[in-house]
C-alpha cells in the first residue's frame, strides 16, 4: 500500500511539472520551433491524434467493465433471496442493471465515435443545427419509454409485497430501534400487539408499553427475531429517538423506523436457517470468510491474544441509516425456523405482564441487609473490669 502511494505521488508531481511547463511555453511568444508550432490552434495531426486516442480509451473503458465484472462479479444479494418476494427485487435488481449496462455501452461507443470521425479539419466546415425536433423526440420520448416501465414494475412488485388482507392468518411483530440496539415484541395469543408510547417506557417495558391495554398482557420481549417459515410476517416498526431503517438484506426488506409513528412491512420467509446453510453458494462463501479469519487468528495467537471464533451464518437485521457512533454495531440476529420450533421457542418467552409484575413485586419487597457470619473463634466472653476509683463493674464486650 505504501509503495502504491508512493508511485501515486511521484505520479502526480510529474503532471504538476508538465502543466507548468506548458504554462510556461505559453508565455513565450517567440521561443516556439517550426511553423506549425506558431499557433496555439490543433493543427489536423492534433486533431488525428486526438481522434485516435478516442478509440483507445474506448477500449480501456470497456476492457476495465469486462475485468470489474469478471473479478468482482458475484452479487450475492441478487440470488438466494430468502424471502417470497424476494425473487420479484431480485428480477427488478437484473432488469435495471442490463438496462445500465445496455446504455452505457452504446453511449459511450457513440461518444468516442463521434469525436472521432467530426475531428477538426481544415478542409472541412462545421453544420450548425438550431435545433432538432426527431432527434430530441427520440432521445426524450425512449428514457421516458424505459424509465415508465421500471417504475411501473416496481409499483407492481411493491404491492404485491406490500398488500394483505386484515382476514389473511398473518403474525404480527414489532422490531423497535434505538441507538444502538433492537427491540422485538410478539404479540401474544391473541395475536394483537397492545398500544405503547415512549412515555410508558420504565424498567423491562423497553419499549413504552401501555400495560392498562389489555391486549399488552400477553405481548412478549424478546432481542432475537424468530420468524416460522412460510408463513406471512408484519413487521410494525418503531424508533425511540432517532430516524432508523430496518435492513433485511437476504429477505431482501427495508423500512425506514420514524419517530413519532408506526411503518410496516410484510413478508414471507421461505427458507429455513439451516436450509440456507447447506446452500453451496452460502458454504463457499462461509468458508472464503473462515480462511480470512483463520489467517488473521494465526497472527493473534502469534502475540499470545486469543484467536477469532468460526464463522458460522445467521440472517441478520442491520440498521441501513448512519444514526451515531455505533451505527456499525447495530444489529441482530434472525432465525427463521419450522412452526414447531418457532412455537416452542415462543411458548419458552414470558409474557411482559409477568415481568412488569415480578419487577413491581421485586420493588416492594423490603431490602434485606445480611449480617457477616461470626465464627465461633470471634464470640469472646464477657470481660469484667474494675474501676478502683469509683469501685463500679464495667462489662466491655
Amino acid at each position: 500500500m505504501t509503495s502504491l502511494l508512493i508511485v501515486v505521488i511521484v505520479a502526480l508531481l510529474g503532471i504538476a511539472i508538465w502543466q507548468l511547463t506548458k504554462i510556461f511555453d505559453l508565455t513565450q511568444t517567440k521561443n516556439f520551433i517550426g511553423e506549425e508550432y506558431k499557433s496555439q490552434v490543433a493543427t489536423d495531426k492534433d486533431n488525428n491524434i486526438n481522434g485516435y486516442l478516442m478509440f483507445v480509451f474506448l477500449a480501456f473503458i470497456y476492457i476495465l467493465t469486462i475485468y470489474c465484472c469478471v473479478r468482482w462479479g458475484d452479487m450475492p444479494l441478487l440470488n438466494n433471496a430468502a424471502s417470497e418476494h424476494g425473487k420479484d427485487v431480485d428480477r427488478l435488481m437484473w432488469i435495471s442493471l442490463a438496462v445500465i449496462f445496455f446504455v452505457q455501452i452504446i453511449t459511450q461507443f457513440l461518444l468516442h465515435y463521434f469525436a472521432f470521425i467530426y475531428r477538426g479539419n481544415k478542409d472541412k466546415k462545421a453544420v450548425f443545427f438550431a435545433d432538432n425536433d426527431k432527434l430530441e423526440f427520440a432521445w426524450t420520448i425512449i428514457p421516458v419509454i424505459v424509465l415508465a416501465g421500471l417504475i411501473l414494475y416496481g409499483l407492481y412488485a411493491w404491492n404485491n409485497i406490500m398488500h394483505y388482507n386484515d382476514e389473511e392468518e398473518v403474525l404480527y411483530v414489532e422490531v423497535y430501534a434505538k441507538q444502538f440496539g433492537w427491540d422485538i415484541r410478539y404479540s401474544g395469543n391473541d395475536n394483537v400487539l397492545g398500544k405503547a408510547n415512549v412515555r410508558f417506557i420504565e424498567g423491562v417495558n423497553a419499549v413504552g408499553v401501555d400495560m392498562a391495554d389489555p391486549n399488552a398482557q400477553d405481548d412478549k420481549m424478546t432481542k432475537e427475531l424468530h420468524l416460522p417459515v412460510g408463513k406471512k410476517v408484519v413487521l410494525k416498526m418503531r424508533s425511540q429517538d432517532v430516524l432508523h431503517s430496518a435492513y433485511f438484506p437476504h429477505f431482501r426488506a427495508q423500512m425506514n423506523c420514524v419517530p413519532g409513528m408506526v411503518t410496516q412491512f410484510a413478508m414471507t420467509p421461505t427458507v429455513t436457517t439451516l436450509e440456507m446453510r447447506e446452500r453451496q453458494g452460502i458454504v463457499d462463501r462461509v468458508n472464503s470468510i473462515n480462511e480470512a479469519r483463520n489467517k488473521h487468528s494465526r497472527k493473534l495467537v502469534e502475540k499470545g491474544e486469543p484467536g477469532l471464533e468460526p464463522y458460522v451464518f445467521d440472517y441478520i437485521l442491520l440498521c441501513n441509516k448512519i444514526c451515531g457512533r455505533s451505527h456499525y454495531n447495530m444489529q441482530a440476529k434472525v432465525v427463521v425456523e419450522t412452526e414447531n420450533e418457532f412455537r416452542k421457542w415462543l411458548g419458552q418467552q414470558p409474557t411482559l405482564g409477568q415481568q412488569v409484575a415480578e419487577e413491581k413485586e421485586a420493588a416492594k419487597a423490603p431490602a434485606v441487609e445480611t449480617q457477616p457470619a461470626v465464627t465461633p473463634e470471634e464470640v469472646q466472653e464477657p470481660q469484667i473490669v474494675v474501676d478502683t476509683t469509683a469501685v463500679v463493674a464495667q462489662v466491655v464486650k
